[in-house]
């Protein structure tokens, strides 16, 4: 029976996800058995993920859903012996014929009378089994890197199982004794050969972990099922297919040799063979881009037609461009907006699209900005973050490393609105996602592209050690090389800075110094401020006053940003209001709480204003006697321009707010940096009375950025 029920409240885990499912269920078998399964999206037709060997489970495909999920009703399930299915001990559950039956039995407790079949691996078998049983079940059928008995046999084919291992090196480890011995051992083997390319380490860490949510007696006894179909069977069952079939083929497959992709293609009459040159065997986890696309054009090809669509003569179209800002916290959204009014002025029917998400869409809303309609589609990042983050602690790097789901959704969705947009122009402020997967998919490029960002380089963080270190490095590694191999792909590279705001650090171990690497690839148009601070500083009395500040008060402004990791700095903040007000004649504090924190959670004490989104908060920290800050680089900056002393709290293990930020803060001499574990409310109140009557002598901040990047962008329209 199935037993289906709504999405339950997401956990930490599916918190990161860039969808989870409409609906979730589980089959429970003649034997007692059960079967997990999840259903996603709505539209024809169906997309079955059929599930490979249980050394992974179904979030091997978590690049695919999101994305198929926009457009079809997608079902993805667990094999019995991983996931949230159950563990079978008897080898005889895991035949190819038994799990044929499953699948039969997971699309009729989700409702899915014929599907398009999509399958990793050995999900072949059981995929060729249904197909010749059930014909008019199966609209297609795509298969990744196939395991099946036509080709050369894989590498560990030579590999007693059972028998005492010969060795411990290489495919000796896929032995029942090296498991019971070191079964993570085997699994960084068997991935580190799944995944050849160079820069695999997040599909290599994620495999281990599906593999370790196995047991070793589970996966042992689907090594020890005896063959329910033989090759002569197998063959004519292949050739009775008569649904399209597309096989999709890593050239350096180290699992499953090429050739028995391509004579799987050869074998199914009209199948068809698309090979990633290069690709290992998990190219849906490693070429997701790739991937996707062939399995879009395969599925939209199934009924014979193709859209429609209207092409405007080149020299008829309107000059457009794609603005893309990034949504972790406000501060990328103010300077966006002031660099666009910009590029307005220089190029008066410039018309621009936004593909933004929350909050940053809430700033553009309120300039009147044109979101475009697939922001709607995007995956939160800033929800992604705030799960990442705990007290005042958010190692920004591992976050956005372990963002990579979302960022191959919202790929897949900017690629949609540039493919129907016919834009001039694509500008991304630290638009990660596009940056990466158009040096990865360099053919994608349709337009010109300027790339903005106000740090480079990922740098560890001490508690991270030396895999952290060997992580940063390999990503900084592979940047420089997307970089020099493809440099067609940033028509513009602009750093919001100058070269002096540049750490001093190397990329990593035998890799070029960050500032002269910058140097020579970047641009400079110094800070964006997205305001000009001088008319604030010589009228910061009108503007208390317009804002309502009396002149015999001292107000304190506490702002956490808008990514709601902020929490836990506004309540010790406001712990400290009442010291500070006891050594503050006239204190007044105000916390700003930002578009992602409920003001009605904090439990202000008295004598504190807790408010929500400020649309113009520059103004608020530009009329304040002393803000506290987090050490955003935004906020911090803005306050820097606006001549107004601040404390900052730099988040602990963020790489950007300890090291690139606190380093341009100190060359411009701004600021009073703290340590959030070491400042309870008294020495932040002590703080407070200290520095409300510093004088301010930090640098004068630049005021002509926006225009500068404007500049820069502009000549590529």
């Amino acid at each position: 029976m199935a037993i289906a029920r709504p999405t339950a409240k997401r956990d930490r885990i599916e918190e990161t996800r860039a969808r989870v499912p409409d609906v979730t269920g589980s089959v429970v078998l003649a034997d007692g058995g059960r079967i997990f399964w999840e259903r996603y999206g709505e539209g024809d037709p169906p997309i079955v993920f059929v599930p490979p060997w249980q050394i992974v489970h179904s979030r091997v495909w978590k690049a695919q859903i999101p994305d198929f999920a926009r457009r079809h009703r997608v079902i993805a399930w667990d094999n019995r012996g991983n996931g949230r299915s159950d563990r079978p001990l008897d080898p005889d559950v895991h035949t190819t014929r038994a799990r044929a039956s499953n699948l039969a039995t997971v699309m009729d407790a989700a409702g899915v009378p014929a599907a398009v079949l999509v399958g990793l691996s050995s999900a072949s078998g059981p995929m060729i089994a249904f197909a010749a049983d059930h014909p008019a079940r199966v609209l297609g059928l795509v298969f990744v890197c196939p395991s099946w008995p036509f080709g050369k046999a894989g590498s560990s084919a030579d590999v007693s199982f059972d028998a005492p291992s010969a060795g411990e090196d290489d495919w000796n480890k896929e032995n029942i004794h090296y498991w019971n011995r070191d079964f993570k051992g085997y699994l960084e083997f068997f991935f580190g050969e799944a995944f050849p390319e160079p820069h695999s380490t997040k599909q290599r860490e994620d495999s281990v972990g599906y593999g370790l949510d196995t047991t070793v007696e589970a996966l042992a006894a689907t090594m020890r099922t005896p063959r329910s179909v033989d090759a002569e069977t197998f063959a004519a069952m292949a050739a009775s297919i008569r649904a399209p079939a597309l096989v999709i083929q890593g050239t350096d497959d180290r699992i499953a040799d090429v050739s028995q992709g391509a004579n799987l293609a050869a074998a199914i009459p009209g199948g068809r063979l698309e090979l990633i040159d290069g690709g290992g065997h998990i190219v849906n986890a490693r070429e997701p881009v790739r991937v996707n696309r062939l399995i879009r054009a395969f599925v939209g090809g199934l009924d014979g037609r193709s859209p429609g669509k209207t092409w405007t003569r080149a020299l008829s179209r309107r000059r457009r461009a794609l603005y893309l800002s990034s949504p972790i916290g406000l501060g990328h959204a103010r300077r966006d907006v002031a660099i666009a009014d910009e590029l307005r002025r220089l190029q008066p029917d410039l018309e621009i699209d936004w593909l933004a998400q929350h909050p940053v869409t809430a700033v553009l809303e309120d300039h009147g900005e044109s979101v475009h309609a697939l922001s709607s589609e995007l995956a939160s990042e800033s929800a992604h973050i705030a799960a990442e983050s705990s007290e005042h602690d958010l190692n920004a790097f591992q976050a956005i490393r372990r963002m990579d789901e979302i960022l191959v959704a919202n790929f897949m969705v900017f690629h949609d609105a540039v493919e129907d947009g016919e834009y001039d122009l694509v500008i991304g402020d630290e638009a990660w996602d596009v940056d990466h997967f158009l040096h990865e998919n360099p053919e994608l490029k349709r337009t010109a592209f300027a790339w903005l960002t106000d740090f480079v380089g990922w740098l560890p963080m001490p508690d991270g050690g030396d895999r952290e270190a060997f992580l940063t490095a390999d990503y900084n590694a592979e940047m420089i090389e997307h970089v020099e191999r493809f440099p067609r792909i940033r028509d513009r590279a602009i750093f919001v800075g100058t070269p002096d705001d540049i750490v001093a650090d190397d990329f990593g171990p035998d890799l070029p110094s960050i500032r002269t690497w910058t140097e020579a690839h970047y641009d400079f148009s110094g800070y964006v401020t997205g305001f000009d601070p001088e008319p604030l500083i010589a009228g910061r009395e009108e503007l208390r006053a317009e804002l309502g500040y009396r002149p015999d008060e001292r107000v304190v402004v506490v702002a956490v940003g808008g990514s709601g990791v902020g929490e836990p700095l506004l309540r010790r903040a406001m712990a400290a209001f009442p010291e500070a007000a006891r050594r503050v004649n006239g204190l007044r504090m105000i916390a700003v709480a930002g578009p992602r924190i409920d003001p009605r959670s904090l439990d202000a004490p008295a004598g504190v204003e807790v408010v929500g989104y400020v649309p113009d908060l520059h103004r608020h920290l530009a009329a304040s006697d002393l803000a506290v800050v987090q050490g955003g680089l935004t906020t911090t900056m803005e306050l820097a321009a606006a001549r107004r002393p601040f404390l900052y709290f730099p988040l602990r293990n963020h790489f950007e707010q300890n090291r690139h930020v606190r380093h341009r803060l100190e060359r411009y001499g701004a600021g009073q940096c703290m340590e959030f574990a070491a400042a309870d409310p008294e020495a932040i109140a002590a703080a407070i009375a200290e520095e409300i009557d510093r004088p301010v002598t930090s640098q004068p901040v630049e005021a002509d950025g926006a225009r500068r990047a404007a500049e820069l962008i502009a000549g590529l329209l």
